[in-house]
């Protein structure tokens, strides 16, 4: 049996809409939601209430019919957008938050900046071309859609930005140097955010993930992996929900007076 499915029934996604949902009448916009995190944030938002804005390169069509089949949802063309489109490029932001505008109208609650790649390699092998795409998914996207939703949010005087940082942005890793440059960036971009739009009640934090095993990890020398479990304090890695249920906090007011803060689910791994 594998981690994931040895875990605990509240590590479970609901597979229905929250009796008392904690995003209710809020729009989000999700990166990278065609898969991994992102797909566990979409499904948990919706649970809970939340129309989403499903953004990544290849489209999201294993998300929306997860979407789909959860109980409450009678149409999930309702209460979903699938938009394919390259974060990283300005003149793509315009033509997503039109479709975003169009679809949902002018409101935007939450946005949550997921999208991610690795380029892994010594840095002496690195090229310059390897270091710029990772760059420009993890955090130049990041950049490009904060400012895009902050005037949304302005005008709201309200809204919650959510970075998709890593452990490996607060203690590097080598072979991922351009990986941890980009996710440090993020915690320090998450801080500055938080200091100019605090004021308006624009709150902005990050999360850092640490060893979450997935479909990946099942496929990896399974020694391995219970090596890097053991040197959990939990003992375990941690699932996408466990992300995702993170994510669900900071986007809800349960987290009101949190901001510019980077929450670890790491099993402990950094304290």
């Amino acid at each position: 049996m594998s981690a994931i499915a040895s875990l605990p029934e509240h590590h479970q996604p609901l597979g229905r809409l929250s009796k008392e949902p904690r995003l209710a009448k809020r729009v989000a916009i999700i990166t990278g939601a065609s898969q991994g995190f992102g797909q566990a944030i979409a499904i948990r938002f919706v649970e809970e209430g939340c129309k989403v804005v499903l953004v990544s390169r290849r489209g999201c069509d294993a998300t929306m019919k997860i979407l789909s089949t959860i109980e409450g949802v009678a149409n999930v063309d309702d209460i979903a957008l699938d938009v394919k489109c390259d974060i990283g490029k300005e003149d793509m932001i315009k033509i997503l938050y039109a479709k975003v505008e169009e679809k949902f109208g002018p409101a935007l609650h939450v946005l949550v900046n997921n999208a991610g790649i690795t380029r892994d390699t010594l840095l002496m092998r690195m090229s310059e071309q390897q270091w710029d795409e990772v760059m420009n998914t993890n955090l130049k996207s990041a950049f490009n859609l904060t400012k895009a939703v902050q005037r949304t949010m302005l005008k709201a005087r309200s809204g919650s930005i959510i970075n998709m940082s890593s452990v490996v942005g607060i203690k590097g890793n080598a072979g991922q140097a351009n990986y941890a440059a980009s996710k440090a960036g993020l915690i320090g971009f998450t801080k500055s955010v938080a200091q100019e739009l605090g004021s308006r009640n624009i709150r902005c934090n990050a999360i850092a993930p640490g060893f979450i095993e997935t479909e990946m990890t099942e496929a990896l020398d399974q020694k391995v992996v219970q090596e890097w479990r053991n040197g959990i304090p939990l003992k375990r890695g941690g699932a996408p929900i466990d992300v995702a249920n993170a994510t669900v906090f900071l986007a809800s007011d349960m987290s009101a007076y949190v901001t510019g803060q980077t929450i670890h689910v790491c099993g402990g791994m950094l304290m």
